[in-house]
C-alpha cells in the first residue's frame, strides 16, 4: 500500500472523528448562538440573491461567456500570456478594477474566462485580485469617510499588491508557464471574423450594463459621483440599446426578433420606473432566448449561451455553499453568527503583528459586497480596531471571500489557490505594520 497517497483520507477521517469525539453537544443544546448562526447564515443568501445574482453576476457570466466565445485564444496570449509585454499585462490587469467597480464574487467568472482561454498565471492573478481591490468608488468613500490617508494608502496598496502577486504567482508556477509559452508558440494566428473597433464597442455595452446597474450612491448629495448614481438607470439603458443595435448589426439577429424581446423590456421600465430590476431580468431573460436559438449566424450566438451557462452552473453553487458558511460563522454587518464580533473588535486593537494578521485572515474569508466594508471598518475603529489592522483588512477584504476562494481553487487548482490567498494574507499584513508605524 503506498501510505502517502493515502495520508489525506487518513487525515480527513482523524479529523472528522477528533471533532466528533470533542463535539460539545450539551453546550451547542444550550447556545442560541448556533440558532442564529444558522439564521444569518440564510439571511445573508437571501441579501446575496437580491443584491448580487441579477445585476452583479448574471451580467458578468455573460461577459466571460462572450469573452470564451468572441476573443480568440490568441489574442488574448498575445495581451495577457506569458510572452506578452509584461509593462502592458500587468498595467491592464493592476487597474481594471478602477473601470469593473465589482465583488470579489463577481470578477470570478471574468478571470475564469480569461485563464481558461490561455492568459498568463500572473496577469490573471493581477485581475482577479484588482477587480474588487481597486475600485474607484469604494477608494472614494474611504477618503471620505475613513480620512485621506487611508484612501491613499488603500489605492497605492491595491495597485502594488496586483502586480506583485502577479509576479510572485509567475514566479512560483514559471514552469508552467513555460509551457504555455510553448503553446502560444506553436499557435497559428486565428480568423478574426469581425474588426477589433466592433469588439471593443460589444464588450463595452457589456461592461457598461454590468458597471451602471451596480453603480452605488455616494458620500456626497452633490457631484459627479452622485450625477452618475441619479441617472444610474437611464445610463444602463443606453448600454443595453446599444448593445441590441450591435446585435442586429454585426451579430446577424433578425429586426423582428430583436423587437419582441425587447418590448417586455420597454414596458416593465416605463410602467413600472420604481422597480427597474423587473426590466434588467425582463433584459437578461430576453438575451438568453436570443443566444439559445439559432438564428442563421453559424452557432455564433448558440455557443456564447452555452459558454455562459456553462460558467454558470459551475460557479454558482460553490458560491451559494460559501455564502452559506460565511454567513454562519460571521453573520451580516451588526448581527452575529458563530463567531462573536465582540472577539473580533478585541483582536484588531493596537498595531502588532498579531492584530494585523488577524484582521488579514478574518478579511479575506469574510464576504464583503462592493462598498460595504467601509461602514463595518467605520464600526470597528470606533470599537477600538487600530489603523494598521485596518487597512489589513481593507486590503484582504473586498479581494477575497470563503465564496470567492472555492471557486477560484476549481478554476485553477487546490495549490495555486492556497498561493493566492497566502500572498494576499501575508502582504496586507506586511502593509497594515508599515502603516501602522507610520500613522497610527
Amino acid at each position: 500500500m503506498d501510505w502517502f497517497k493515502e495520508w489525506k483520507p487518513l487525515a480527513a477521517i482523524v479529523a472528522v472523528f477528533i471533532a466528533c469525539y470533542y463535539l460539545p453537544v450539551n453546550w451547542l443544546q444550550q447556545s442560541q448562538r448556533v440558532e442564529n448562526a444558522l439564521w444569518e447564515a440564510l439571511h445573508l443568501v437571501k441579501w446575496y440573491a437580491q443584491e448580487h445574482v441579477l445585476l452583479c453576476l448574471v451580467p458578468a457570466f455573460f461577459i466571460a461567456g462572450a469573452v470564451g466565445v468572441f476573443v480568440s485564444q490568441a489574442a488574448v496570449m498575445k495581451y495577457l500570456g506569458p510572452k506578452a509585454n509584461k509593462i502592458l499585462a500587468y498595467g491592464v490587469a493592476s487597474v481594471s478594477g478602477s473601470i469593473l467597480a465589482v465583488c470579489s464574487c463577481t470578477i470570478l467568472p471574468l478571470f475564469a474566462g480569461i485563464y481558461r482561454m490561455g492568459a498568463g498565471l500572473g496577469p490573471a492573478s493581477a485581475f482577479l485580485y484588482s477587480g474588487p481591490a481597486i475600485n474607484i468608488l469604494a477608494i472614494v468613500l474611504t477618503a471620505a469617510v475613513l480620512g485621506p490617508q487611508m484612501g491613499i494608502a488603500r489605492a497605492v496598496g491595491a495597485i502594488v499588491f496586483a502586480v506583485v502577486i502577479g509576479l510572485f504567482m509567475h514566479f512560483f508556477f514559471r514552469r508552467e508557464e513555460m509551457a504555455k509559452m510553448e503553446a502560444a508558440a506553436a499557435m497559428p494566428e486565428p480568423d478574426v471574423p469581425r474588426p477589433l473597433w466592433q469588439n471593443v464597442l460589444y464588450f463595452g455595452s457589456m461592461v457598461g450594463i454590468l458597471v451602471f446597474a451596480n453603480w452605488g450612491s455616494s458620500a456626497e448629495a452633490q457631484g459627479l459621483w452622485q450625477a452618475i448614481y441619479q441617472a444610474k438607470w437611464i445610463l444602463t439603458g443606453l448600454c443595453a440599446l446599444a448593445l441590441a443595435a450591435i446585435l442586429v448589426a454585426w451579430f446577424n439577429v433578425g429586426k423582428w426578433r430583436m423587437l419582441i424581446v425587447s418590448l417586455p423590456v420597454a414596458i416593465l421600465a416605463f410602467a413600472l420606473p420604481q422597480h427597474p430590476s423587473l426590466a434588467f431580468v425582463a433584459g437578461a431573460v430576453g438575451l438568453s432566448i436570443l443566444t439559445a436559438s439559432e438564428n442563421g449566424d453559424g452557432g455564433e450566438l448558440s455557443e456564447w449561451f452555452s459558454t455562459t451557462w456553462d460558467f454558470a452552473k459551475k460557479i454558482l453553487p460553490l458560491l451559494f455553499f460559501g455564502v452559506l458558511i460565511a454567513g454562519a460563522l460571521l453573520g451580516r454587518p451588526d448581527h452575529e453568527g458563530l463567531i462573536p464580533s465582540g472577539w473580533v473588535a478585541g483582536l484588531v486593537g493596537g498595531n502588532s503583528l498579531e492584530a494585523n494578521l488577524f484582521a488579514s485572515v478574518v478579511g479575506a474569508f469574510m464576504y464583503f459586497a462592493t462598498l460595504t466594508e467601509v461602514p463595518i471598518l467605520q464600526g470597528l475603529i470606533g470599537a477600538g480596531m487600530g489603523k494598521g489592522p485596518a487597512l489589513a483588512l481593507l486590503l484582504a477584504g473586498p479581494a477575497l471571500s470563503l465564496p470567492n476562494m472555492l471557486v477560484i481553487r476549481s478554476v485553477m487548482g487546490t495549490k495555486k489557490t492556497l498561493v493566492f490567498v497566502a500572498l494576499v494574507i501575508v502582504m496586507a499584513t506586511v502593509s497594515g505594520l508599515i502603516y501602522g508605524a507610520l500613522f497610527g
